[in-house]
């Protein structure tokens, strides 16, 4: 509250202050501000490390909001200098993370590991010279997700030379043995199959301690394979037709159980969609018409009135993909695993959690009939579900 009224009353600027936060509204623009506290830092890190090596797999949870905030601080000051030193690492990252979301892997791989791994690409690029385009980084990036070997080795981002040392390099090996323990008795039970360690998380625990898990990475490494197979082959036969080219940010949605379809019109930022999803297979589920209540934009009608009133109608960080997605995942997550493109991206895929089950006649009262919980989906986002298909029904594990 003191951050805010100070900044209304030095710089004139309009803000909301909340519990977490202040939101700055300036030249049309929204800022978030978040202030760190570093006490506390020091014993959560040493809580963090006891875990680590505790014969128990840790439980899923949130890292507190602080130590979010003192990695992000990092992980920026470090990207910031790689920036300097390749100019053309920052649109490789920008094709990396469009690749990223359009092939909807938004939910399994963070911005900032997308980031860590094209800057492994610059740091770790002999024999060859490093990228000096924007696509034969994004080559390199699609190649080293589809062949590295995450299983048995951690992928050390070393930004500026911080972890050289033996003792850094067995910290590391350390750290990335105890979170492959379970490996040998259960190879599809891995915490963190993909372990990116740089100066500031040597355990991995930032960005990639829970996702992408086992299936999502098998998953990932073999979309990025098909991918650059035909980049490839689009370089070496100097293709110059658009649409071919666009295939390697189109994504088949025919490799979905389900496929939920939303209202562009409805989406945060419908300027970024590239691809209209539409499809014309599968079975027809539930439909459902655009909702009145909200836009991605202001609307004419909305700017009548005082400056306080129009403030008040303003959504920052409203992001109805994200939220439909969350209800989603709280509400069904156990039955089904949700594909999406955060930035811009109009479709949803679906694909069932199938478990080994004790007996069939036992538990096939339990399961829910596909097109039942597709139909449960529609109502769920009711007003931004714009179809639902149903591809592949839900099946007993054996």
């Amino acid at each position: 509250m003191t951050s805010s009224i100070s900044l209304e009353n030095r710089w004139g600027m309009t803000c909301t202050a909340s519990e977490d936060n202040v939101d700055i509204f300036i030249s049309g623009y929204a800022f978030r501000l978040k202030i760190l506290h570093e006490r506390g830092l020091t014993l959560l890190n040493r809580e963090s490390k006891r875990s680590l090596f505790d014969g128990n797999v840790p439980v899923k949870h949130v890292l507190p909001t602080d130590k979010i905030l003192l990695l992000r601080s990092q992980h920026a000051s470090m990207i910031h200098g790689l920036i300097g030193r390749f100019p053309i690492y920052g649109p490789v990252v920008r094709l990396a993370k469009r690749w990223v979301a359009a092939h909807m892997f938004s939910a399994c791989l963070a911005e900032e590991a997308v980031e860590l791994l094209v800057a492994y690409l610059f740091l770790n690029h002999l024999p060859f010279n490093a990228p000096s385009s924007r696509v034969t980084g994004f080559l390199r990036f699609l190649r080293l997700l589809a062949e590295y070997q995450w299983t048995f080795s951690p992928l050390i981002v070393d930004i500026n030379n911080d972890l050289s040392s033996d003792e850094s390099k067995q910290q590391i090996n350390d750290y990335f043995m105890a979170s492959r323990k379970t490996y040998e008795e259960n190879t599809q039970n891995i915490s963190a199959a993909m372990y990116l360690a740089t100066s500031y998380d040597k355990a991995s625990e930032a960005w990639t301690k829970f996702s992408p898990n086992s299936s999502e990475l098998k998953r990932l490494a073999a979309y990025a394979q098909s991918s650059a197979n035909l980049l490839t082959k689009l370089i070496l036969e100097d293709q110059t037709d658009s649409y071919i080219w666009e295939c390697l940010l189109r994504t088949p949605l025919k490799n979905y159980d389900a496929v939920i379809l939303l209202h562009r019109e409805k989406l945060p930022y419908p300027q970024r969609l590239l691809f209209p999803s539409e499809l014309k297979q599968g079975k027809h589920v539930a439909h459902g018409d655009a909702s009145k209540v909200f836009h991605p934009f202001l609307m004419p009608k909305d700017l009548k009135g005082s400056l306080g009133e129009v403030q008040n109608k303003l959504l920052v960080d409203f992001d109805p993909l994200r939220c439909f997605v969350g209800d989603l995942e709280g509400e069904m997550s156990s039955s089904l695993k949700l594909w999406y493109d955060s930035l811009g991206g109009d479709a949803v895929g679906v694909t069932w959690n199938t478990t080994k089950k004790r007996g069939r006649e036992e538990d096939e009262e339990d399961i829910k009939d596909s097109s039942d919980v597709l139909r449960a989906v529609g109502e769920l986002g009711k007003g931004l579900v714009r179809d639902i298909y149903l591809l592949k029904s839900a099946k007993l594990g054996n």
